[in-house]
């Protein structure tokens, strides 16, 4: 967490108070929750009356589609389409199949090209297929392993050309990249706290006011009557916190950040030729691929055996999402991408965030040949 972030959410912690009882401590404590509201909707180009608030990326996801799907379906039996990136986060994608399986929604997968980018022609070719049966667009703002930035508003204008509304996963982009929802035309926006130095367990929906959403929990109504539960308002002021502080220096902390990425890049490269960044880079771009973001093919090694051996030379690292860590399956993104099995599987992603250093980059470097060397004669190993 941002020191900032741990203060204040620190300091709201010792105050004792339901953000939605009447008495004084609850009053209290309902007054830094929209204080908090107000400043993340002015760090994220949104209305205060747009922000509900959430657990964290995975609910705001889950809200967003299934409670879109289902308000749209009720409205138009035939709105059973969803429009759904290929490489999305499974927040986002198992929502889906959980809609398909059960709900008699259709997906559409809308493909990449092998940078990892969904072209707004392709959005545009999957809704005039057939129009009227679409109930939503999801595509992510920023993708959580290769770094691939989308042209959100291309795509929601082209969704909305149709009437269609459009939802974004921001989960990686709010903190690192410059996010307005006004101006990204999106009709829901999922972000979190702890992907931008804030506590873990919070984020937020943004939500236009006329999006139409079928609640997932029931109870107190809060949230615009669709998000039930008392507030975690010490997160909440928590997250507020870090998102100021975030949003304030992205400027700085995105050319600080490029800088050290292109540095590991270059430098892994270097130690074999046959390594490579997967996604759209380019030296000094911190606009189409997210600042601190590598991600790197390392053939002839499983990307297990790189994790393990790689953290017990002090670097915390993925073969691919974080949430599906131990799960010993090559990454959906780099298979929509193109990349061959073999391939992916010797995947490997690391994140460079504020606390990084050059000397984390140092450490890194110096310990990946033998760790490399180790993990490829493990494979032959096990092939033979």
């Amino acid at each position: 967490m941002l020191p900032a972030a741990l203060a204040a959410m620190t300091e709201q912690l010792a105050v004792v108070g339901n953000a939605s009882s009447l008495h004084r401590t609850g009053r209290a404590a309902r007054r830094a929750v929209e204080e908090s509201r107000e400043k993340i909707a002015r760090c994220l180009g949104a209305r205060p009356s747009e922000i509900i608030f959430t657990s964290g990326g995975t609910e705001s996801d889950n809200l967003a589609v299934k409670g879109s799907y289902w308000a749209r379906r009720d409205g138009d039996p035939a709105r059973v389409r969803l429009l759904v990136g290929v490489t999305e986060h499974h927040a986002v994608l198992d929502c889906v199949d959980f809609l398909v399986a059960h709900e008699g929604a259709k997906v559409t997968w809308l493909e990449c090209t092998p940078d990892g980018v969904v072209e707004p022609a392709t959005v545009r070719a999957a809704i005039a297929a057939d129009p009227d049966s679409v109930a939503l667009v999801s595509v992510m703002w920023a993708n959580n392993e290769v770094g691939a930035v989308q042209d959100v508003r291309a795509i929601a204008d082209v969704a909305h050309e149709f009437g269609v509304p459009f939802h974004t996963d921001a989960v990686q982009a709010a903190g690192h990249l410059a996010v307005d929802f006004e101006a990204s035309g999106a009709d829901l926006m999922s972000v979190t706290a702890h992907k931008l130095g804030g506590p873990i367990g919070v984020g937020a929906l943004v939500a236009r006011r006329d999006a139409k959403l079928v609640a997932l929990t029931h109870g107190g109504g809060q949230e615009r009557q669709v998000r039930s539960g008392t507030l975690d308002a010490p997160a909440i002021v928590g997250f507020a916190a870090a998102l100021v502080e975030a949003t304030g220096s992205i400027a700085e902390e995105s050319a600080r950040l490029v800088a050290l990425r292109d540095d590991l890049i270059e430098r892994a490269m270097a130690i074999s030729p046959d390594i490579r960044p997967s996604g759209v880079w380019q030296r000094g771009d911190g606009v189409s691929r997210l600042p601190g973001n590598v991600h790197l093919l390392v053939p002839g090694c499983d990307g297990d055996s790189l994790l393990y051996l790689l953290d017990a030379a002090g670097v915390s690292c993925s073969t691919g999402s974080a949430c599906q860590a131990g799960v010993p399956q090559p990454s959906h993104v780099l298979l929509a991408m193109g990349v061959a099995e073999s391939d992916a599987r010797g995947a490997l992603r690391l994140t460079l965030g504020h606390t990084s250093t050059r000397a984390d980059v140092d450490t890194f470097i110096e310990a990946l040949p033998a760790a490399i060397d180790r993990a490829r004669r493990a494979r032959e190993a096990n092939a033979s």
